[in-house]
This record gives C-alpha cells, sequence and structure tokens, in this order.
C-alpha cells in the first residue's frame, strides 16, 4: 500500500468497493479516505421503486381508513395509568374527568395545590380513580422525584400527556427574563424531563402513548407571542424528533402532538381578538384529543379545516401570509397595553392580575404558582 500513489489508492478502494478504507503514505503524510456505499445503480433503482411503492400503498391505507368510523379505531384505555401535567384546572381538568371516565387511572401533576384538590375531588366524584401530586415542572430533580413516587405507589404511567403551558401575551423587549425562562422551562423543558422520567417504564412493556400540547402558535408566529411561539415550535419539534425515533429502534410507543387555536375560559387567551375563526371551546377541544390518543393519530389539528391554511403558509409569498395573520389575529393580549409594567397572569379566569417581575432575592416559584393557577367555571365542566 505504502508504494501506490493517492490517485492509485483511491481507485482501487473503490473497484474493491470498500467501506471507510483509509490509506496511509508513511513517507508523504497523507491519509485517503474511501466512503463507497456497497450499493449498484440496481439496487438504488429498487429502493427508489420500493419507497413509491410503499408511499402508494400508505396513501391509499390512510383515503381507506378515513371512510372507517372512529368509533371502531379508538383503543380502549381501561385500567391505564394517564399522568397529565397542568391537571389542576382548565383543560388539564377536562381532559383528567374524560380519561377516568374512560377507566384510566389518573394522576394529575401541577403547582397549585388547591386545583389538584379539586380536580381529584371531581374526578372521584364521578366515579373515577385520581391522584393529585404538587410538583414544579421548572424543576427536573422535583419531576425526577415524584416519578419515582408515583412508580412506588401506584405503577408504571402508560399513558403521559403533557398539558401544562403558560403565556405571557407581552411585546418581546417588555417581556422579563425570569417570565421568558419560565415560559420555556414550562412549555418544553418540562416535556424532556417527564419524557426522560416515564419513557424508560413504557420502554420495559413496549407500551405507551405520549401525547404533547402544543398549539397553532407552534405553527406561525404571531406578535405578543415570542417565547410561546418559540416553546411551541420546540414542541412540535420534539415530538416528531422522538417519534422518529421510536420508530426507528422498533418501539410500540405512540405519540401525538395536539395544535389547537385559541381556547377560551382557560384564562389563557380570554380576551384574544380573534376574526373570522372563533375561539375554541375547551369541552370540544379536550374530546379532540382524547379522540386522536384513542385512535393513534400523530397530528391533530383543531379545528381540522386549519390544516389547508397551514399548508397554504409554504405556497403564499410571505406578504400575503403576514396580511392574513395580521387581519386574523389583531391582537393576543390588549389588556397589557393598558399597564405594561405588569404581567397579567395567565391563567386567571375571574379576574385580571399584576404580576410584579421578581427581583434577584424574590422566589421565582411564587410568580410561576401566580401563572399556573386555575379556578373552575360551569362551561369547563364536561
Amino acid at each position: 500500500i505504502d508504494s501506490l500513489s493517492r490517485r492509485e489508492a483511491v481507485q482501487r478502494a473503490r473497484r474493491a468497493k470498500a467501506v471507510n478504507l483509509t490509506l496511509r503514505d508513511k513517507y508523504n503524510g497523507y491519509e485517503v479516505c474511501v466512503y463507497s456505499i456497497n450499493m449498484t445503480y440496481l439496487q438504488s433503482i429498487g429502493e427508489v421503486i420500493g419507497f413509491l411503492l410503499l408511499s402508494t400503498f400508505s396513501i391509499l391505507d390512510g383515503i381507506i381508513r378515513s371512510f372507517i368510523p372512529k368509533k371502531y379505531k379508538m383503543k380502549n384505555i381501561g385500567g391505564e395509568i394517564a399522568l397529565i401535567t397542568g391537571g389542576g384546572g382548565g383543560l388539564g381538568r377536562l381532559l383528567s374527568l374524560r380519561l377516568a371516565n374512560l377507566g384510566a387511572i389518573v394522576i394529575i401533576w401541577d403547582i397549585n395545590e388547591t386545583g389538584i384538590e379539586e380536580t381529584v375531588k371531581l374526578v372521584r366524584a364521578a366515579g373515577g380513580t385520581c391522584y393529585g401530586y404538587v410538583c414544579d415542572l421548572c424543576d427536573r430533580t422535583d419531576i425526577y422525584k415524584k416519578a419515582k413516587i408515583i412508580r412506588e405507589e401506584i405503577g408504571k404511567v402508560t399513558v403521559l400527556i403533557n398539558n401544562a403551558g403558560i403565556v405571557t401575551g407581552m411585546k418581546f423587549l417588555d417581556t422579563p427574563d425570569e417570565l421568558i425562562i419560565r415560559t420555556m422551562d414550562v412549555n418544553i423543558m418540562s416535556h424532556f424531563w417527564t419524557v426522560k422520567a416515564f419513557l424508560p417504564m413504557m420502554l420495559e412493556n413496549n407500551k405507551g402513548h405520549i401525547v404533547s400540547v402544543a398549539s397553532l402558535a407552534g405553527q406561525c408566529g404571531i406578535p405578543k407571542l415570542i417565547d410561546y411561539c418559540a416553546s411551541k415550535f420546540a414542541a412540535m419539534g420534539f415530538d416528531e424528533a422522538l417519534r422518529m425515533e421510536l420508530e426507528y429502534e422498533g418501539y410500540n410507543i405512540n405519540t401525538t402532538v395536539v395544535c389547537p387555536y385559541f381556547i377560551r375560559s382557560t384564562g389563557m387567551f380570554d380576551d384574544v381578538q380573534s376574526r373570522y375563526i372563533p375561539t375554541l371551546n375547551p369541552n370540544a377541544v379536550a374530546d379532540r384529543i382524547i379522540m386522536a390518543m384513542r385512535c393513534n393519530e400523530k397530528y391533530a389539528i383543531i379545528p381540522g379545516y386549519l390544516q389547508i391554511l397551514l399548508t397554504l403558509k409554504w405556497i403564499f409569498p410571505w406578504p400575503c401570509v403576514a396580511m392574513f395573520l395580521r387581519g386574523l389575529v389583531r391582537d393576543v393580549s390588549p389588556s397589557h397595553e393598558n399597564n405594561k409594567s405588569c404581567v397579567v397572569a395567565a391563567t386567571t379566569i375571574a379576574e385580571k392580575e399584576c404580576i410584579v417581575p421578581p427581583s434577584k432575592d424574590q422566589n421565582v416559584a411564587v410568580i410561576h404558582q401566580q401563572l399556573a393557577r386555575r379556578i373552575s367555571s360551569p362551561e369547563r365542566k364536561p
């Protein structure tokens, strides 16, 4: 090999169809690295044909399945152990009631102890089984600790719904750094820690379902929601990449990402100024999420017809897209314009609260408790 010229070495390696062959000339000190995919043109053509056939089959299979009523495609979740973050109120409470009604053992996490007690009381009054734990989703140590307790006291979680979310609704430069960090911690970083805590349990039995509640704000940018949009875009990517990895490794674990439009009566977007598309009823959203999970849907856009508009986003020129988005959502949080020095509590329904950004000496958990507070209302009862 030492007597070969660099060109001859490369040619010989290619003729041998070597994979990762490294040749070193002792005298000149150069390396020849040749990477050749041991594949003929016929093999390449065969793979392309196979891809086209598989794609055609998948499309036809999807069309046929679309005519099958969803009630025949729903899986039974009776006896499953389902954990819901942010279950102390709002959408999380509605999901808890529905899962318990289907026979699942429900576990809720929230920072608001009062909200947890209310949800547990409602679920048990309806004849369901529910357990509640105070858990700070911004603290991965607390997440891992509570996950260990749940496994020892209740069992292995088979359904994980990352539902917790907060929003500030302020212009980017007006948003305190502490609230940006808090938004990212709750809306996306907690997904990493909860999945790392419960996925090993699912892998042991090769069974499980992970639901990520994202948002349509994770599909398009909206003023005053820069930190929120960034966190929801990340949730979309997290779900898709996780699904790809699990499928590649051959595990029978499903994932679903949910992208709803603005939901009313949850406190997060109660005063949003939306045109053309009405804000969503939380009960309808909860029903759709449960259906998507039971049917093993990969994506759930709510309402469904917005899938067409999202497709057009990548076709139309940017000025058209920007004009449409500005016309669709005039202002996600007009109340902030009246008092920019305060942050309106994101999840309060009965009243708006002003939260002064914490100083260095203040405990940021207090802000999180205010942001995570939820109260019940007749509209949110199933």
